[in-house]
């Protein structure tokens, strides 16, 4: 199983895209929240921002080499 780096570089890509909408769908459910007095631990926006980036940045890199 010889994975080049242009499959490894598309998979990652996935994997960042599947990580941003799983981020998206933590931010909506911590927005609709009933309680407001009960904080999240983790800043859902922030990982769905920087996992779109990393995305995006991955694709490109698959996509040139």
């Amino acid at each position: 199983m010889d994975l080049s780096v242009k499959a490894l570089c598309g998979a990652a890509a996935a994997l960042a895209a599947l990580l941003a909408v799983v981020a998206g769908l933590a931010d909506y459910r911590e927005r609709k929240r009933r309680d407001l007095d009960r904080i999240g631990l983790v800043d859902w926006r922030s990982v769905q921002l920087f996992a779109i980036l990393t995305g995006v940045v991955l694709a490109g890199l698959a996509i040139n080499l």
